[in-house]
């Protein structure tokens, strides 16, 4: 029987496949993705795909759904079931399989659900998404009867996270995790950590009915705030709903932006990696960059976007990486992939060896202030001709202009930034000072640029974030 399948035109994105369910995402867009990543497998070489879900409602039926499709087109399945992403991307790689995919809607709503993907051990995305959705418009896959085997990897992997805790004692530590995928890996991990251990919403529950499972909104780290102070922990640990992203709260309960953890994991690995590069992306604070300078470390600013990372981590042989929306990728002892529970183990060790408290070390940093990431509408066949336009006047006016992804313009009173984001239509603005006027010389910089561009000026009235 003839295949073709279409697939509604929101669903194939940047970085991976995201839809809602019942919607834009149904279980026949499952089989097609499964038939058409498997033959682009087989093209590639390879023989076999690691399948993992998360705890969404939708996942167990779409798992169901994509494993057939992918035995369609004559690809072995390994199904590792429930658990967080991470330890999907490890299965694979310690399998060395030809392919990885896993069934998550990370941390969007209850009804979103989605698919993240690895061929050949390297972030699966951009135009090689676009290409299974050409491959199902034309009906282009391979046929087979690939065979299917259940594994469980859970206790290899929680014992490969613990055997890379290297601390001096034991911590108090608040974990919550938001009833997302890592439930009983996280218990099984902090069984084997020294120390004192309390988990918030452990259990996997899919309508995520405690709070909203992302880690870096502070209305979402409220339980684990209060938690910290009330047992008097030394730090708090929050994932999101498929635990490749990280939230943290140190003693006093302050939340650790994703920058100002990295400055902490990157001084750690600067001691053994003296010289080595360390990636963050567009977003990140100025004072990072400079601390990983100060500490031996050359700092490499780079695009937006875990699969981007990722593959330039590849390119440059860089132990370490981070995002401001808390994707930190260890490649130092690790694999390369984000990880928010590896992440956790080594700032865990990084603490009980050390002398100072979590909220000593943040306070130590320079203090900045800065905008939240502003959003604003921008029509999507705009949006990156507005930033190539601002671009090309900045540049022509001798502005100190980064083009790494958007626009970053460093001035006297600090930096702004413009960017299109790569999966909706919007543009996305930052601008971080050293004070309050400062800050506001930045952002009329900006808003004129928007209306030499015919836009609207976006709404700066946010409260500025201090950090």
């Amino acid at each position: 029987m003839s295949f073709r399948h279409d697939f509604h035109p929101t669903v194939l994105r940047e970085y991976d496949i995201r839809g809602i369910i019942g919607e834009t995402l149904r279980e026949p867009d499952a089989v097609a993705i499964g038939r058409c990543f498997g033959t682009i497998v087989r093209r590639a070489g390879g023989a076999d795909v690691v399948v993992g879900y998360d705890g969404r409602l939708s996942s167990p039926a779409l798992e169901e759904a994509l494993v057939t499709g992918l035995a369609g087109a004559g690809v072995n399945v390994t199904r590792i079931g429930c658990g967080p992403t991470p330890m999907l991307y490890y299965a694979s790689a310690v399998q060395g399989a030809g392919g990885a995919i896993q069934i998550t809607g990370s941390h969007n709503p209850p009804n979103y659900n989605g698919f993240k993907m690895v061929l050949a051990g390297r972030p699966f995305f951009g135009a090689q998404i676009r290409e299974i959705g050409e491959m199902a418009r034309a009906g282009d896959v391979e046929s087979g009867s690939g065979t299917i085997t259940r594994a469980d990897v859970r206790a290899d992997y929680v014992a490969r996270l613990a055997q890379d805790w290297d601390g001096a004692r034991g911590l108090k530590v608040v974990w919550d995790n938001g009833n997302g995928a890592a439930g009983e890996v996280l218990q099984a991990l902090v069984a084997r950590l020294p120390g004192e251990h309390h988990v918030l919403f452990g259990d996997i529950d899919g309508r995520f009915p405690n709070h909203h499972p992302d880690p870096t909104v502070a209305a979402n780290l409220v339980s684990v705030v209060e938690a910290v102070r009330a047992q008097g922990a030394d730090l708090g640990i929050a994932f999101d709903g498929d635990a490749d992203r990280i939230g943290v709260v140190d003693d006093e309960g302050s939340m650790l932006f994703g920058d100002q953890l990295l400055v902490v994991l990157a001084r750690d690995v600067l001691k053994a990696r003296p010289g080595a590069p360390i990636i963050a992306d567009v977003k990140a604070s100025q004072v990072l960059f400079d601390e990983v300078a100060k500490a031996g470390g050359k700092p490499l600013m780079w695009k937006t976007g875990h699969s981007l990372i990722k593959a330039k981590m590849a390119e440059t042989g860089c132990p370490l990486a981070g995002e401001m929306s808390g994707h930190v990728f260890f490649a130092d002892k690790w694999y390369g992939f984000d990880d928010a529970l590896y992440a956790a183990v080594r700032l865990l060790g990084i603490l009980s060896r050390g002398t100072q408290r979590l909220s000593a070390i943040r306070k130590a940093l320079p203090q900045v202030v800065n905008t939240p990431e502003l959003r604003f509408d921008c029509d999507e066949a705009r949006k990156f001709q507005v930033v190539a336009e601002v671009a090309g006047r900045l540049r022509q006016a001798g502005a100190r202009v980064a083009d790494t992804d958007g626009v970053r313009v460093l001035t006297d009173d600090g930096w702004w930034l413009l960017r299109a984001s790569n999966t909706q239509a919007v543009l996305v603005a930052r601008a971080e000072a050293r004070d309050a006027a400062g800050l506001v010389r930045l952002k009329a910089a900006l808003a004129a640029q928007l209306v030499a561009s015919g836009l609207p000026v976006p709404d700066f009235d946010a409260p500025a974030a201090g950090h």
